[in-house]
């Protein structure tokens, strides 16, 4: 398969696709992630919707609700927010013929017009936040973010800039970064917050979630996890990362029958909200 050059696996056992997250568009992304059926952000779509009204009612100002997009890259989570899009038409648009023969360029000139004509009544600012520069200036120029900020805060303090951003922020969404970024991360963003900010976080199952839950109650912020159903995030690349997989859940007290087990990664739902924060 024509994905496995972009193979590289980290110490987990995880595949990691390094070479697809930085490049001047997302078509290799999309023509990579296809086979294994990619779909985490088709799930969080309606979530994120539902969450950011919520958030925007417990605000009771009447304005729109700034998000943060962790690990945003290419602006995925923000396309599918803010436009009457799903991520079947991403994969079409993305590596049709079409989009094939442009250069990046003008393949940031067609998306500038494909989402201006597909933007939502209700389309709401997202910042967008993730350490590939490349990533985050196509999502930036093709407008569906409205501020990028490349930056690790892992190993770095946030720029003045993102501080700017985070102060203005109601909302943090994350669907594919947890266990590459770590309550440090929250931290370094709860540091800046001024406003009461809500987090709509989707974890892989195999990636513990306790130690930033912790912080986040340390900033007052209770979380809920839905373990009522899980999310699909994509199909595992070889049987080794599906064994790896079913290793790691069974040492963490978890079941992988009829999930794991069925050759796809599943994600639980974390959400977390100041105490008396309506939950629907």
């Amino acid at each position: 398969m024509a994905a496995d050059r972009h193979r590289t696996s980290n110490a987990s056992g995880k595949t990691r696709f390094d070479d697809i997250y930085d490049r001047p568009d997302p078509r290799a992304y999309f023509r990579t992630l296809a086979p294994f059926e990619y779909e985490i952000p088709q799930h969080a779509q309606a979530v994120f919707r539902r969450t950011r009204d919520l958030r925007a009612r417990a605000a009771g100002d009447g304005g729109p609700v700034t998000v943060l997009d962790l690990c945003c890259s290419y602006g995925i989570n923000a396309a599918l927010l803010n436009h009457d899009l799903t991520l079947a038409d991403l994969y079409a648009h993305y590596t049709g013929e079409e989009a094939a023969a442009l250069t990046p360029p003008e393949m940031v000139e067609r998306d500038k017009e494909f989402y201006a004509s597909r933007r939502r009544a209700d389309a709401t600012p997202v910042i967008g936040l993730d350490m590939a520069a490349n990533a985050t200036r196509y999502a930036l120029d093709a407008g569906l973010l409205d501020e990028a900020y490349a930056e690790n805060l892992e190993r770095h303090p946030p720029s003045s800039g993102l501080r700017r951003a985070m102060a203005r922020t109601g909302l943090i969404t994350v669907t594919g970064g947890i266990g590459y970024i770590s309550h440090h991360t929250f931290d370094a963003l709860l540091d800046c917050a001024r406003l009461p900010v809500w987090v709509s976080a989707f974890v892989l199952r195999t990636v513990p979630y306790g130690r930033i839950a912790e912080t986040l109650a340390a900033r007052g912020l209770d979380t809920v996890t839905d373990s009522s159903r899980t999310y699909t995030q994509r199909l595992f690349t070889s049987p080794e990362e599906q064994r790896d997989a079913v290793r790691q859940l069974r040492l963490a007290g978890e079941d992988p029958e009829g999930y794991e087990s069925e050759g796809r990664y599943h994600t639980r739902l974390h959400e977390s909200r100041p105490p008396q924060s309506v939950r629907a």
